[in-house]
């Protein structure tokens, strides 16, 4: 969503820097942007369909690709049921609104209720958490960066992730503007990221227990008497449950598990409450972890026991231009919980999709319903997902796989057949989800800058000719009535267009409104500033009785789960450290290490540590450690940092490019290992079902002298 403005000449990129009229970015440019052109001129990348071969991949025709991979998965769900085929749809896929919307159309085709995403593996509880307090998976309130008074920020680095779930260019700037409007900033986290460097306050906790830390805080509220609802008083219900709930949480009786001290936890509590504006955020750290739903839920409790929700300087929900969230509800989809569970372990779907955890098992587990063939679009789950050793030994059995993707990666390498769409700088872009969590209401629309090469198709060309094909064989699949002429007409750049001309902003039927439509939008292209959030509950509320429950049954329940780990962890083998994951600015997503000029300087796949530990296991800087899971063990170079906290140690994600079979040169020459050969499959979140990828047990030791233990990130 940052405005980025390219200089060409032909189809040669001259310069990529940010958009200064830009009302958003103002200017502001990160290396995701910049990687744009290596992506596009990659030599690695893929631009002709590849079938994989008993001599090798080959090039084949659009026509033959699609035609043998309709037909492939025909057959299978012929033989073995619908639900035999799954997918798995990664995170650029949102980032694309045509791929988005063109792979929801296949989905609906293709008639599989085996779905999964990366969802699971990232935000899956601010959803789960969304949908029972406001009645919608969507409705998840962003802080209001540019007005707070008091940050708190609980494991989450958004100077290095540039914002995530909460839309905001150039955080680093905002949060300096913070502090030099007076305001306060306080970062809880087990390492001292690049956020908590700008940070007044940071606070060590131990991973995996921040929900104590949460309940903590509802307790000093309540026996202070610091409750505030603010206007939200009269559309609330379950205060007295909170209270009860909170009560035995005191910071006296939490301090042993979380590592925070109570007299800490006080003094912020109050100083949070008597803030003029404040907001509690959470990301990464707290959702993928196995009470990730938990602490989304007490987050959202925090901000609103203290008047913090839907009021400037708090935690707010936007208006966008084309409202994603009316638009779904209008068409009752809200979102759903434990309509139906995986056949191997029985985790529950949520928004129509199953955790990703649970993909290889049903793949490897043989017996009715056993899943045979897979569709993976924008995704390398491979790398990106628990357990990753299984899931590769899940994909060499399957009898068929084809992957919309241009590059040969850790998961595609197991296709049989391999789609390439357009690059990003060959198709327009309209953002449909990260409006729904922008810090400031805005709308843009980009055109591509460049043709579509000839004979290459668009990721929803792509998914529209496969599900035509899929149609023609099986009429059965075809839409009927009313909804087959609009399948057929409905284009994603006119689902954009009707979107914001019949959205809240629009010009609907009227044309001689000033409401916006998308030429307007169009003819702006350094986008439309549409003002600061404003205060909209109980109004946009999507609950069914336009009121907010504090206490959804699901939640409460699950704290008996919760309980039963407040002890202290004695039990732990003494060599044991928790695992957790971190980002580094410019190697922020792993299509970014094939790109020569972010992968080279200093080593960035390291494990930190902290010193003292690392001396006593005989480690220094430099030596190869062996850090061993459940799952499997990793070599990898020792990185002593006082960051870090005792008993945590770190390795970033979206490594472990040492398979062979990949094309990404720069990338197997910057191979690093996958900190998910260590995650754990059976290590979730047991409410919600995404994966716990914090808080994992690791132990730690000097690795064996051998050829196989070569640390592949040197």
């Amino acid at each position: 969503m940052c405005g980025v403005e390219i200089r060409v000449r032909g189809r040669e990129i001259l310069s990529i820097r940010g958009d200064e009229k830009d009302p958003f970015s103002r200017g502001h440019i990160c290396p995701k942007a910049l990687g744009i052109k290596d992506v596009h001129e990659d030599p690695d990348r893929i631009r002709h369909p590849l079938r994989r071969t008993a001599t090798g991949w080959k090039e084949v025709s659009w026509e033959e690709a699609l035609d043998e991979v309709a037909h492939r998965l025909l057959s299978v769900q012929r033989e073995h049921g619908m639900d035999s085929v799954a997918s798995y749809f990664g995170n650029p896929q949102v980032h694309s609104y045509s791929g988005l919307l063109g792979g929801a159309k296949f989905l609906r085709t293709l008639r599989s209720r085996n779905r999964y995403s990366a969802t699971s593996v990232d935000q899956l509880p601010h959803h789960f958490a969304a949908y029972f307090m406001y009645g919608h998976q969507l409705m998840i309130p962003v802080p209001d960066l540019d007005r707070t008074k008091f940050f708190l920020i609980l494991g989450g680095n958004p100077v290095v992730s540039n914002g995530s779930l909460m839309t905001a260019p150039d955080v680093a700037t905002r949060l300096k503007e913070l502090r030099g409007r007076g305001g306060r900033l306080v970062v809880v986290d087990p390492r001292r990221t690049e956020t908590a460097e700008l940070a007044d306050t940071h606070l060590f906790i131990t991973p995996g227990t921040d929900a104590f830390f949460l309940l903590s805080l509802l307790h000093v509220l309540f026996k202070e008497d610091l409750i505030s609802t603010g206007s939200l008083g009269e559309s609330l219900d379950g205060l007295d449950v909170i209270r009860d709930l909170a009560w035995p949480f005191s910071p006296e009786v939490t301090a042993a598990t979380t590592g925070v001290a109570a007299g800490t936890v006080i003094q912020l509590a109050r100083d949070f409450a008597k803030s003029e504006a404040a907001v509690c955020y959470g990301r990464m750290g707290v959702s993928t972890q196995q009470f990730g739903a938990l602490c989304q839920w007490l987050i959202q409790l925090v901000n609103l026991c203290t008047g913090n929700l839907d009021r400037p300087g708090g935690a707010m929900f936007t208006k966008p231009a084309f409202d994603v969230l009316n638009l779904a509800a209008g068409f009752g989809q809200r979102g759903s919980f434990d309509k139906r569970r995986t056949r191997v372990r029985g985790l529950p779907e949520f928004g129509s999709e199953f955790p990703v955890a649970a993909l290889a098992e049903e793949i490897l587990t043989p017996g009715e319903g056993q899943i045979r063939a897979l569709v993976t679009a924008a995704g390398n789950p491979v790398i990106s997902t628990p357990n990753g050793q299984q899931l590769e030994r899940a994909l060499a059995n399957l009898d068929f796989m084809v992957s919309v993707d241009f590059y040969l990666n850790e998961t595609t390498r197991h296709a049989h057949v391999i789609l390439p769409p357009t690059s990003a700088l060959e198709r327009d872009h309209f953002d449909l989800i990260f409006h729904v969590l922008a810090i400031r209401n805005t709308v843009k629309y980009s055109k591509p800058l460049f043709d579509k090469p000839l004979g290459a198709l668009h990721d929803y060309e792509i998914f529209d000719q496969l599900g035509a094909r899929l149609e023609s064989i099986d009429p059965s699949r075809r839409p009927k009535g009313l909804a087959r002429w609009i399948s057929r007409i409905l284009t994603p750049k006119r689902s954009v267009a009707l979107g914001i001309r019949f959205g809240g902003r629009g010009a609907g039927w009227n044309p001689l409104s000033r409401g916006l439509t998308l030429s307007k939008v169009a003819a702006n292209p350094h986008g439309i500033d549409l003002g600061a959030l404003d205060p909209c509950l109980p109004e946009r509320l999507l609950t069914k009785n336009k009121r907010i429950d504090l206490a959804p049954k699901p939640l409460v329940e699950d704290l008996r789960r919760l309980a039963k780990t407040l002890v202290k962890d004695d039990t732990r083998p003494s060599e044991a450290l928790r695992l957790i994951g971190r980002r580094d600015l410019r190697t922020n997503n792993s299509w970014l290490h094939n790109s020569r000029r972010f992968v080279k300087g200093p080593k960035r796949c390291t494990l930190l540590i902290h010193p003292d530990d690392a001396s006593a296991r005989g480690l220094t800087g430099g030596d190869i450690a062996t850090v061993t899971s459940r799952s499997g063990s990793v070599d990898i170079t020792v990185e002593p940092s006082g960051e870090m906290m005792r008993g945590v140690v770190s390795i970033p994600h979206g490594w472990g490019h040492h398979r062979p079979g990949i094309r990404l040169r720069v990338a197997q020459e910057h191979a690093g290992v996958s900190v998910n050969d260590l995650t754990d499959d059976t290590f979730i979140d047991e409410l919600c079902g995404n994966s716990a990828l914090n808080g994992v047990e690791v132990t730690v030791r000097r690795a064996a002298l051998s050829p196989t233990t070569l640390d592949l990130s040197a």
